[in-house]
């Protein structure tokens, strides 16, 4: 247990049986009364952000959660398998817990945190950038370049993603993970 005044970002509370990771928070002294904690949370599972008031000295359920190196190997039904970087253990994931799936490739390293307490995975998160290569696009012509024109691309795990007029099949481009957009091509 923690005090609320001891709250930090990254932080994760256990809350009404949920998990929350506390993404920002602020001390705030009104003209009367007591300070409070103006806290705003992440549900781990959902995703769901959401803002609340904390009394200073008010109890809280901290947990204690550990990030570690997965690779993902394949998938097998509706789980994708990642095996641990260090003792070569597998375990599977579901697609729900997984942040930015759709650009998941074989033998990307991903951070997967787990509660430490009962070494339940909370989820996997794929690096902000990916380097993927264009499996299949329309040609771009010469001089293409001016306008901010977009054209769809099929990459080579299956995800579509909207490039500039001028990439062409077989480039590798970089990819933000967390909404799919188009960042630059790979050197």
């Amino acid at each position: 247990m923690i005090n609320s005044q001891d709250v930090k970002n990254g932080m994760c509370i256990r809350m009404d049986g949920k998990l929350y990771f506390v993404i920002e928070f602020l001390h705030v002294k009104p003209g009367k009364g007591n300070t409070i904690m103006r806290v705003k949370l992440k549900d781990v599972v959902s995703g769901l952000v959401l803002e609340r008031r904390f009394n200073i000295g008010e109890k809280l359920e901290d947990v204690r959660v550990e990030r570690r190196q997965y690779q993902y190997l394949y998938k097998e039904g509706e789980d994708f398998m990642f095996m641990d970087q260090e003792t070569f253990d597998q375990i599977p994931i579901p697609k729900e817990k997984i942040i930015g799936v759709d650009f998941l490739n074989e033998g990307f390293v991903v951070d997967v945190v787990f509660d430490a307490s009962s070494e339940t995975v909370l989820y996997a998160e794929l690096p902000t950038k990916v380097e993927l290569t264009i499996t299949y696009t329309e040609p771009g012509l010469k001089g293409d370049t001016a306008t901010n024109t977009l054209k769809p691309a099929t990459l080579e795990n299956g995800a579509t993603v909207r490039v500039p007029l001028f990439i062409n099949t077989g480039e590798r481009i970089r990819v933000d993970t967390r909404d799919g957009s188009y960042i630059e091509r790979a050197k």
